[in-house]
């Protein structure tokens, strides 16, 4: 049941159908959408609940599925091959494709990011440019780190930050994503608790929460860069309100997008200033309840000065002999040495990285390839569900049982000669183990195991 005051609120607002928007949220329909990884293809005709789908029409990424099935029974679920996501924020991608089609050296930051469904959609436009994934909070912050590995970008950093501790970094982002902590009524139909959560003064809470988000934020931005803001809210206050509030930022305008009527998506006026911002209705396309606006920075401030001081280690000429014994790193990267791991770097983007290093709290950096003992390499999970195409040792190809074994952390039945396998299912790699000779030793990281299946 909506709460009454809930649904006052929403009276007058573009594109709200009161008797459909009920109707919609009575039926409880549950609407199941992924998002394939592009950097990660496989045979979708073989796959039980992908081969007969739906396109989602503003992603061109995006399918609908059928029913909802056990994800967490399918490997290539686990092995970042795809990410559920709400199909209404898959509208971010149609946004990226009008505003940046091209990301060659470009510095995106999605800066509330858990779980990372926006950022590993960022991550797939931004693979020639670098990408910052921050989450403030710590539990959330893992997740996120668990996210971005198995999606397997090497052009990720993943902060654990505030939002005003940017400000260190001024005029440094290419496009700042703020998919803003909000009061949830978008989220009514999917998830029924979060109208137990709602009131008038947690969306009061959540609007000055985001405007001190923007205020801390914005000087980030360069001349020239794009603002998406984004929640998952019907309220006033938190949607067209904080448009206005955008636009009374200097030098911030408003921008508009084409978009195909047939879509359903409502077009909204902020009040005082005219911007445009979308509106997602249950009741009129296939997702859930979503708002965004796009807006991009007219001018800049003189002082553009951050601190990009910090010295890493590289690894030694002996390390990069023995490691190009096991296999040839692309050319692009630059490898250093950091807590007993080796990590490639994008070449391109290293003054940018030191700056971020030398002035955020980093919990994921570049691509983890792992360490080296004597002449033996010993690889990081983060290099076997990489998009790199060429990787050391051999591949072995399993089945479905011994797939989820392996992602169990069971014992295993393996058979090759002895040494370190990466284990494939459907031509996507899940981790490493090791052959021993009459065992074989599972190294799929203990906290990612699935628990009960």
């Amino acid at each position: 049941m909506l709460p009454e005051s809930f649904l006052k609120s929403l009276q007058g607002l573009p594109g709200y159908d009161p008797a459909g928007f009920e109707r919609v949220h009575a039926q409880n329909e549950q609407v199941t959408s992924v998002r394939l990884n592009s950097d990660k293809l496989f045979e979708i005709g073989g796959h039980p609940f992908l081969n007969d789908t739906q396109g989602v029409p503003w992603c061109k990424h995006g399918v609908y599925l059928n029913e909802r099935p056990s994800f967490v029974l399918d490997p290539l679920w686990h092995a970042g091959a795809y990410y559920v996501q709400e199909a209404s924020s898959m509208f971010v991608s149609f946004i990226l494709e009008n505003i940046m089609p091209l990301t060659h050296g470009k510095i995106a930051l999605d800066l509330c990011a858990a779980p990372g469904g926006k950022s590993t959609l960022l991550a797939n436009h931004f693979k020639n440019g670098l990408l910052v994934s921050n989450e403030t909070i710590k539990s959330r912050n893992a997740i996120l780190v668990e996210n971005m590995t198995k999606w397997g970008s090497d052009h990720v950093i993943v902060t654990q930050n505030d939002p005003a501790h940017f400000k260190r970094l001024p005029h440094f982002f290419d496009l700042m994503l703020i998919d803003a902590p909000c009061s949830g009524s978008g989220m009514f139909r999917k998830d029924p608790n979060a109208i137990k959560e709602w009131s008038e003064q947690n969306v009061q809470h959540c609007s000055t929460r985001q405007a001190r988000i923007l205020d801390d934020s914005i000087d980030i931005l360069k001349e020239g860069g794009y603002l998406i803001y984004a929640t998952c809210s019907y309220s006033f206050e938190e949607d067209e309100k904080m448009m206005d509030y955008i636009s009374s930022i200097s030098g911030m305008q408003n921008i508009a997008l084409n978009v195909p009527d047939e879509w359903n998506i409502v077009s909204t006026e902020s009040p005082l200033t005219k911007s445009v911002g979308y509106r997602f209705y249950p009741d009129q396309v296939k997702g859930e309840g979503f708002f965004v606006s796009v807006f991009q920075k007219q001018t800049r401030e003189n002082v553009d000065y951050f601190n990009s001081i910090f010295n890493w280690d590289l690894i030694s000429k002996q390390q990069q002999a023995l490691l190009n014994a096991h296999f040839a790193i692309p050319e692009n990267y630059i490898l250093i040495n950091h807590q007993n791991n080796m990590l490639a770097i994008p070449r391109y983007f290293e003054m940018h990285i030191k700056a971020v290093l030398a002035n955020l709290y980093v919990k994921k950096l570049g691509l983890n390839i792992g360490e080296l003992k004597g002449n033996d390499l010993i690889p990081a999970h983060d290099l076997a569900v990489s998009n790199w195409e060429n990787i050391p040792y051999q591949t072995i190809h399993v089945q479905l049982q011994t797939a989820l074994n392996y992602l169990r952390r069971a014992d295993l039945e393996l058979e090759g000669e002895k040494g370190w396998k990466v284990v494939c299912f459907q031509n996507i790699r899940l981790g490493w183990a090791k052959l021993l000779g009459n065992r074989s030793n599972n190294y799929y990281p203990n906290n990612w195991r699935i628990l009960n299946y």
